[in-house]
């Protein structure tokens, strides 16, 4: 089974009907290319550590060049088409020829999914059947609060009641995912909690809850943080009690990124799988794992479960996909083994990083490790817990093998 993704392009901002006040886009500036595994050896930056995760598009992509692009990858897929997901750096419901774009898309018959949408360019509430008539099978929707005032002053929603009417009727008819960014004293508390009711009351399979971020070691490596000066943030422990109470007391599927997926018991739901960790492979050498302050108690126990154990260094960093080539010269080389495994998605150019972790004068090698260890709540909201399960069997067989093949002796 074959899945498309159609990019629609869009600038975060500009072709959503303007920034939402927590937008992880907001104030962004212009910066050098970070470096990242796409990377030529000889040269640090390409499209997608410069352009690509800066969402830096020219704008929406003319609808007959996403035609053609369409009709080109179609005739390279292996299998049938299982499902058509519309994505991009705008907000697809503020796409101007939105409804010339699903007719088109619809004429493959497959299901169609929306990636991501705010709803904020969703002024009529008769696109719901339209979406409904024309095959959308499931969609993400940014709710933020079933409030409409609230919306309105922080997603800059200029028709939040018919946003809010969309959102209501295809809850009733298709698979949908809300979502919303946590803001402590805006729309968490008693805000949520009614924000859980409405959704659930009116048929939404789950609501995917992010806590919001606001420094540079919450992953705003755009040079744009504070996004909302003095506004509180929860704790990484505060936001996983947070989803864990909310998931207990709705039938809804509720899950929270960074932490957690209490319905799946991820992220790294194989630790509480003795059973599974024992067929992994044993560590036998020595390395240091680098990974970001989330992940990095949950990484050091499955490896001391495999064995001796491997050294895991967190940095300032929540997230490993985030991991800059600055957090890495925060780190006292001195600590570090000979061979570093990095994130495999970290924004890093080995090369660089070898530098970097040379400052002390010992000769190290840096490897890159697996793209994924696990699911976060937002990836695996579509999971089952043994699609999780089998994610996680797999990366951290290819990082042990990886200790395994350049760490030191024990």
């Amino acid at each position: 089974m074959a899945q498309l993704v159609v990019d629609i392009g869009g600038r975060p901002g500009l072709d959503c009907r303007g920034f939402c006040r927590y937008c992880y886009f907001r104030h962004a500036k212009e910066v050098p290319p970070f470096g990242c595994r796409h990377c030529p050896p000889f040269r640090k930056g390409c499209d997608h550590c410069s352009r690509s995760v800066q969402e830096r598009y020219p704008g929406f992509l003319d609808l007959r060049a996403i035609a053609d692009d369409t009709l080109a990858r179609l005739q390279v897929l292996e299998g049938d088409l299982s499902r058509v997901t519309i994505s991009g750096g705008g907000d697809p419901s503020c796409y101007p020829r939105f409804r010339e774009l699903v007719e088109l898309l619809a004429g493959m018959e497959a299901p169609l999914h929306i990636g991501y949408t705010s709803g904020k360019g969703f002024d009529d509430p008769e696109i719901a059947q339209f979406l409904v008539d024309h095959g959308l099978a499931e969609l993400s929707f940014t709710v933020f609060a079933a409030d409409p005032r609230l919306r309105k002053k922080w997603m800059h929603d200029p028709t939040p009641k018919a946003s809010l009417s969309i959102l209501e009727r295809l809850c009733g008819e298709i698979d949908v995912y809300a979502a919303a960014v946590v803001l402590p004293g805006v729309n968490d508390g008693e805000v949520l909690v009614r924000t859980c009711e409405w959704l659930e009351e009116r048929g939404a399979k789950g609501l995917i809850l992010m806590r919001f971020a606001n420094r540079a070691e919450n992953g705003l490596i755009l040079g744009n943080a504070p996004l909302i000066p003095g506004q509180r943030q929860h704790t990484v422990e505060e936001f996983r009690d947070l989803v864990t109470d909310l998931a207990s007391q709705f039938r809804m599927r509720i899950s929270g990124t960074p932490l957690a997926d209490p319905g799946l018991g991820s992220p790294f739901a194989i630790l509480q799988e003795p059973d599974l960790l024992a067929t992994l492979p044993r560590v036998q050498r020595r390395a240091t794992v680098i990974t970001g302050s989330v992940a990095a108690p949950f990484v050091k126990r499955v490896l001391d479960a495999c064995g001796d154990g491997s050294g895991v260094v967190a940095v300032e960093k929540d997230i490993a996909d985030l991991i800059t080539i600055d957090d890495l010269k925060d780190l006292d080389p001195a600590e570090l083994e000979q061979a570093v495994i990095l994130p495999g998605r970290a924004f890093v150019h080995e090369p660089e990083a070898q530098e970097v972790l040379r400052a002390d004068g010992t000769e190290r090698i840096v490897i890159r490790g697996p793209d994924t260890l696990t699911a976060d709540g937002e990836t695996s909201m579509g999971m089952a817990r043994e699609d999780v399960l089998a994610m996680e069997l797999e990366g951290f067989a290819a990082l042990i093998r990886l200790i395994n093949q350049f760490g030191r002796v024990l």
